[in-house]
């Protein structure tokens, strides 16, 4: 019984024990679990954490990509271009099907429908393609070195040396373009590297495409740099070329124009010293200032001269021009061609020089002055007080320009032409019918002849010279006087010589010696408009005639 009772209690502890045990196993496994648990939840957490870091990097990344927006755009189209041009494969392949299948009406209404779209979609790859297939071939292809112009002469210095800036530019900006496709390069290969290492966390793998993507537009970039590169350096070695021709042609026409410079100072030194030695040996100032016009004119004809040949290759070529040059002016510029040809007439002529005062009828007015130039086109005069502007213009002291193809159809007097210095002038006085008229005609000639002698020997002088020229029939250079009966009395004029630049000084002179004269005698009684007034104190009735009043 004992020993039963022992069994019974040993069981009982065995028991005990190995539930004991049981419970401390399983405790302990699920600690394990729990400690395993744990820690893939952390691992967990670090492979998400590291995702999440490498996702900010990838938003730094793309925010450096679309700076290179160029390049991501040209190639965005270059993909849409080929999606498009699947599906319109896709549409003609349907549209060839219905073609020959369609037979219900709802099928020929999708059939017309297909068919605009394909117009469509094919009008859009054209937009998006461009004239080239390839992508970035607008960005690849380097700009348009055009056939590099001949330098021929000074202009085309400046033409050349904007030609080699514009080039110079190009070449900068091709070069920045290269250098942004190797930043967008660079930035492309950390997003694939950042991309990967996601790829190797990713549980998922849903990466996978996107990293394919990345690569084959990587491997795009990558030929377009090469090309690139390739096309920089022949691009370069072509602007070294355009270069040098450009300067080569440059320093030719530096080079032309320094000995152009030089004969033109030598042409200008010959003739400058050939005016110091007319100045130096020619006093008349007239032939001098005719010697220093012609002196100038033949300069700057040389001048243009050694320009013509030097950059006109052929002669042929200076005479085409010169003859349609000369046509040009004949036609479009007569009265510039005819003034050139006055301004040789009056040269040549001698008929006006300069410091002759001459008188000019224009456009209804009549100008006197002296003559300060005769340029090529035009005459330029001094307007003095005369008795023109008194009597007509009521002005003076004005510089009046005449063309000089006026000397051909307008009316030009010279008072002083040739050797003649001296004009006739003229005073009238009027004296009454009961003036002792003969003696009045006696006191003006005797005071004309006293102060008109000086100029009446220099004058005298001065057709004898001109006798050379001219055919003189009459010489008489004494003071004239001449009677007129007149309603109001009887005129005495008075004509004698006098200065042709100082006319109204004798004129006055005279015309108070004879007033003075004609007052001191009582025989001679000076004439001039009077009117008489019959005035009667004593008022008459007015006759009627038939009622009428007269």
């Amino acid at each position: 019984m004992i020993q039963k009772i022992f069994l019974l209690f040993l069981l009982l502890f065995t028991t005990s024990v190995a539930a004991q045990n049981n419970a401390t196993t399983k405790s302990a496994k699920e600690i394990a679990q729990t400690q395993l648990e744990n820690e893939l939840a952390q691992k967990e957490q670090l492979r998400l954490e590291k995702i999440k870091k490498y996702q900010d990097k990838l938003k730094e990344i793309e925010a450096e990509v679309s700076q290179e927006n160029m390049w991501i755009k040209s190639y965005s189209s270059y993909l849409t271009s080929l999606e498009v041009k699947d599906n319109l494969e896709k549409i003609k392949k349907h549209i060839k099907y219905l073609s020959k299948h369609a037979k219900t009406s709802a099928q020929k209404e999708e059939l017309i429908g297909l068919i605009s779209k394909e117009n469509i979609l094919a009008s859009q790859i054209d937009k998006l393609k461009g004239n080239s297939s390839a992508p970035f071939s607008n960005l690849i292809t380097p700009p348009n070195i055009d056939e590099i112009p001949e330098i021929s002469n000074p202009f085309d210095i400046f033409t050349g040396l904007s030609l080699i800036k514009t080039l110079n530019n190009n070449f900068e900006e091709y070069k920045k373009k290269k250098e942004s496709l190797e930043n967008l390069i660079a930035a492309l290969r950390k997003e694939n590297e950042i991309y990967t290492k996601i790829e190797a966390l990713d549980k998922e793998k849903k990466f996978k495409d996107i990293i394919s993507e990345n690569q084959t537009q990587l491997e795009q970039f990558e030929r377009a740099l090469d090309t690139m590169s390739v096309t920089l350096e022949v691009y370069q070695k072509r602007l070294e070329i355009a270069e040098i021709n450009i300067n080569k042609g440059i320093e030719t026409q530096v080079y032309r124009l320094i000995k152009i410079g030089v004969v033109v100072l030598v042409v200008f030194l010959i003739f400058f010293l050939l005016k110091l030695v007319i100045k130096k040996y020619i006093t008349d100032n007239e032939r001098f200032y005719m010697a220093n016009k012609i002196i100038t004119f033949t300069n700057f004809t040389i001048i243009i001269l050694i320009l013509f040949f030097n950059y006109i290759e052929n002669a042929a070529y200076l005479v085409t021009i010169l003859g349609f040059a000369s046509a040009g002016i004949a036609i479009a510029m007569k009265d510039w061609f005819m003034s050139i040809l006055g301004w040789l007439v009056i040269v040549f002529g001698g008929s006006i020089h300069v410091g002759d005062r001459i008188r000019v009828d224009m456009d209804g007015m009549r100008y006197v002055g002296d003559v300060l130039d005769i340029s090529l086109l035009r005459i330029t005069i001094l307007e003095d007080i005369t008795l023109t502007s008194i009597t007509q213009n009521r002005r003076a002291g004005r510089i009046i320009f005449i063309p000089n193809n006026y000397i051909f159809t307008r009316m030009i007097a010279n008072y002083t032409h040739n050797s003649l210095k001296t004009v006739w002038d003229g005073v009238k006085i009027t004296i009454t019918y009961d003036s002792n008229h003969k003696k009045a005609m006696h006191l003006v000639k005797e005071i004309a002849k006293k102060f008109s002698k000086g100029y009446t020997d220099i004058t005298r002088k001065q057709l004898n010279k001109l006798r050379q020229h001219y055919s003189l029939k009459n010489t008489n250079v004494e003071p004239r006087i001449y009677s007129f009966i007149e309603p109001n009395g009887i005129d005495i004029e008075a004509w004698y010589l006098t200065n042709a630049y100082a006319t109204l000084t004798l004129r006055s002179v005279i015309s108070t010696e004879i007033i003075d004269a004609f007052n001191a005698e009582d025989d001679i009684t000076i004439a001039y408009p009077t009117q008489k007034l019959n005035i009667s104190m004593q008022s008459e009735e007015p006759s009627s005639h038939d009622h009428e009043m007269v």
